[in-house]
């Protein structure tokens, strides 16, 4: 008989969830949010080696925009794929930019220096960017044309075919 109530909870439990994702993939959830077919958020702030980023300098680029954290696995299993796939499609313009989020500053440091990523990743104290993204999960991937629309979001890992599928929503 206890076996009900909790089966019950955890099949409640899992709807919300299943709805929570839906609703931030299809854009359809209150307040602000990005959606595929909106215009990326904006995103400007300092990257973790200091440095003043906007993401409006990249304009007329197809952008990957990767929320993530050294704390999550997943996170860290993609960097060497985004390495890989800039090396690939560098040439067509591809950028990737990271934002750090729910973790702290040092660890993403040392975690960046260690996997030596060229890429910039933002900082996001306020989680205000994590807030206008509505990231669900880490990692939460948002792939951006050269108009600066988004095509395409990955909620969880990406592997390289889910990259390709996306990357060529992006690319042209």
């Amino acid at each position: 008989m206890p076996r009900r109530p909790i089966l019950l909870a955890l099949l409640v439990a899992v709807a919300a969830a299943a709805g929570f994702i839906w609703l931030v993939r299809s854009g359809q959830g209150a307040g602000p949010h990005a959606a595929v077919g909106d215009a990326a958020p904006s995103i400007a702030g300092t990257t973790l080696d200091g440095a003043a980023f906007d993401l409006a300098s990249l304009a007329g680029k197809p952008v990957l925009i990767n929320f993530w954290g050294p704390s999550c696995v997943p996170c860290r299993n993609e960097f060497p794929l985004f390495e890989a796939k800039l090396a690939q499609h560098g040439g067509e313009g591809l950028t990737v930019v990271g934002v750090l989020t729910d973790d702290p500053v040092e660890p993403a440091r040392d975690f960046v220096a260690q996997y030596g990523a060229n890429w910039p990743t933002v900082v996001d104290p306020a989680k205000t960017i994590k807030a206008a993204y509505r990231v669900a999960a880490r990692p939460q991937t948002y792939f951006i044309d050269r108009a600066g629309v988004i095509r395409s979001i990955q909620v969880g890992e990406l592997t390289d075919a889910d990259f390709e599928r996306q990357f060529a929503k992006i690319a042209r």
